[in-house]
């Protein structure tokens, strides 16, 4: 089978390339710099999503496209509109055109309990548009990568963590590699839906304390009155969009609960016993 991945050279881009790869298919990395992608697929294709006209004859051949395709912080003056909408729509464009067999989309896990960030809203609208087009699809939607606990790791190896509320939120992230596969299965399974989230569900609580325990230092963690968190919630809009944005999901995020079906092998605590090794062992350090 032929794979063109969007998104390639971010987080889960490249696990999502290696994933297909190890699986026996034709990986077509969609990237802005070949430079900045060398070996990461069979085939690398340099264009902007943003602008369709660089996409013309991109999808020919191509049975499936998967797009991880989005933003987190903001650059280049463009949004989350700009990016996670209206590239993905340019893409679903593309792949309609090229008689493209299924489409599959990384979305976010309770979109709707996120209605107003803007993130959210604009990946939403495109699985709306997804929805409404006559191609096959598959929507992910994963609870969080390993990735978005660093915020929670680099806190305890500065010896105190900070959390809002009581710390009792549950989640259970999932590992870049677990999550790739779980796409693939479900891109191979023709599922329309699938909310995917990592072996281990979690409260912020332990999140923090496997963070401490992973650098053996001693657990700090401060809780903060919740009412913090919504009234910086509220004063957001008022910053630069590149600022604001990130945190308005993150800070909405942290408010709830972030369950969904468990999948993968890999474990949180391992991947912070990493970072640990990491820190005290830097690369070109190591004894």
């Amino acid at each position: 089978m032929n794979v063109l991945i969007a998104g390639a050279t971010g987080y889960l881009g490249r696990f999502l390339c290696a994933e297909c790869a190890r699986r026996g298919h034709h990986v077509t990395a969609l990237v802005r710099d070949t430079a900045r992608a060398e070996g990461l697929a069979d085939v690398l294709v340099e264009a902007e999503a943003t602008r369709p006209e660089t996409l013309t004859g991109v999808m020919d051949g191509v049975d499936l496209v998967v797009s991880s395709l989005g933003i987190t912080r903001q650059a280049d003056g463009l949004g989350y509109r700009e990016v996670d909408f209206q590239a993905n729509l340019n893409l679903l464009r593309e792949t309609e055109s090229a008689g493209v067999k299924r489409f599959a989309y990384v979305h976010v896990l309770h979109s709707d309990a996120m209605a107003g960030v803007p993130l959210v809203d604009a990946k939403a609208a495109f699985v709306e548009a997804l929805s409404a087009s006559d191609m096959p699809a598959t929507v992910i939607a994963p609870t969080g990568y390993f990735s978005d606990m660093g915020g929670i790791f680099a806190m305890a190896g500065q010896g105190r963590v900070w959390l809002f509320g009581d710390g009792s939120q549950r989640l259970n992230p999932i590992d870049g590699a677990d999550l790739a596969e779980a796409i693939a299965d479900a891109t191979d399974a023709r599922r329309g839906w699938a909310e995917i989230g990592g072996p281990d569900v979690m409260t912020q609580n332990e999140i923090a304390l496997t963070a401490f325990a992973a650098l053996g230092t001693e657990p700090r963690i401060t809780h903060l009155p919740d009412i913090l968190r919504r009234a910086a919630r509220a004063v957001l809009p008022i910053l630069p969009r590149r600022m604001s944005g990130p945190a308005r999901f993150f800070l909405t995020a942290l408010g709830m609960d972030m369950v969904a079906p468990r999948f993968g092998t890999r474990h949180l605590c391992d991947h912070f016993a990493r970072l640990a090794d990491a820190a005290d062992h830097p690369k070109g350090h190591r004894p």
